[in-house]
């Protein structure tokens, strides 16, 4: 399946790295196709989640449409506020 990132998702890429989180596109594809966790947000948009360190998930809000992924936005968080 595809995954395409849409222009606010391709932006998260630089924000993240002036808060010192050094994502990759592989890295939320990977997550994407593999992810530890799938969730359903808000507007019935699925949220993949895998860990990233000891301290943080990272979190992909997507949607699913016919053969394409398609990246809302990604954001990493502390473990402890979305792990069991």
């Amino acid at each position: 399946m595809e995954v395409v990132f849409i222009p606010h998702a391709l932006r998260k890429f630089k924000l993240l790295e002036k808060y010192g989180f050094f994502i990759t596109e592989a890295k939320v594809i990977e997550i994407l196709r593999n992810p530890e966790n799938i969730t359903i947000g808000k507007k019935s948009r699925k949220i993949a989640q895998s860990r990233i360190n000891d301290n943080h998930v990272l979190r992909i809000v997507f949607e699913e449409k016919e053969d394409v992924m398609e990246v809302i936005t990604f954001y990493p968080a502390r473990r402890g506020r979305y792990e069991d």
